[in-house]
């Protein structure tokens, strides 16, 4: 697919690179950066040689949220419609197997704060801020509120919900939405690292356990163990699983199965 206001590229070390790209305007989603990003995510899902999904943001900041421009003259129901492309990326984000990580920097705000807390890891520059914005406006992010609230607890997303002030780097790990803080100036160079250390990993049991995670996420205490259970015994009957305890004992570097 071409691309206008996302940059995608796969590297040699298996890892496929998301760029949103409107740095003019933040990198604001419209509605073609949003269905952009979605294609982009399915096309590196359905590629067997990407085994990890790094989005970052071009220019000063990673996503500044929604295009306010495309806001007016709509009824209720286009609305609706509106949102939802705005928000499918982020949904798919959960449903996919391969993991995403976010490269945050500069300000995460409203939709883009909701990209990041909905990703499954994020490394972080010192100097980000993040938070839901939109109630400043007359708005609000009860949809991004979905994702950080599973990050950091009702209480602490009711009142970034209600308040909407942006939060550092170093605050958003202590809430859980952050998963490691690096320099501004080495950000490019340890997100990627990051993602290729993850990329060595068994990309079968890389997805079976995202996928369990996701899938038992909701359920009562003890189904999530019967439940993980059987993706254990699944993934024990796997070629990566006879290849990696084969090349433990052996003292070398397993080599994993395309997936």
């Amino acid at each position: 697919m071409e691309y206008e206001q996302v940059i995608y590229s796969v590297t040699s070390t298996h890892v496929a690179q998301i760029t949103l790209n409107r740095p003019e305007s933040l990198n604001t989603f419209n509605t073609r950066m949003g269905g952009e990003l979605y294609a982009a995510l399915m096309e590196a899902e359905s590629d067997r040689m990407v085994r990890v999904i790094l989005i970052k943001g071009a220019g000063k900041s990673f996503c500044a949220g929604i295009d306010v421009k495309e806001l007016a003259g709509k009824t209720a129901l286009e609305y609706q419609q509106w949102i939802e492309r705005m928000e499918r990326p982020l949904l798919a984000i959960a449903k996919i197997k391969k993991p995403v990580i976010v490269q945050l920097h500069g300000v995460a705000a409203a939709n883009g704060m909701g990209l990041a807390a909905a990703a499954d890891l994020v490394i972080a520059a010192d100097n980000a801020r993040m938070g839901l914005t939109a109630i400043k406006v007359g708005l609000n992010c009860v949809g991004p509120i979905l994702p950080v609230a599973r990050c950091v607890g009702r209480k602490k997303a009711l009142e970034l919900l209600l308040y909407g002030e942006l939060i550092g780097a170093t605050e958003g790990e202590r809430l859980g939405l952050v998963n490691r803080i690096v320099s501004a100036e080495s950000l490019d160079m340890e997100a990627l690292q990051w993602a290729e250390l993850l990329a060595q990993k068994s990309p079968i049991a890389v997805q079976i356990a995202k996928s369990g995670f996701y899938a038992s996420e909701d359920m009562a205490y003890e189904q999530q163990f019967t439940y993980m259970n059987e993706v254990f015994a699944r993934l024990c009957t796997s070629e990566d699983a006879k290849e990696g305890v084969q090349a433990f004992f052996e003292k070398r570097d397993p080599v994993w199965q395309e997936k």
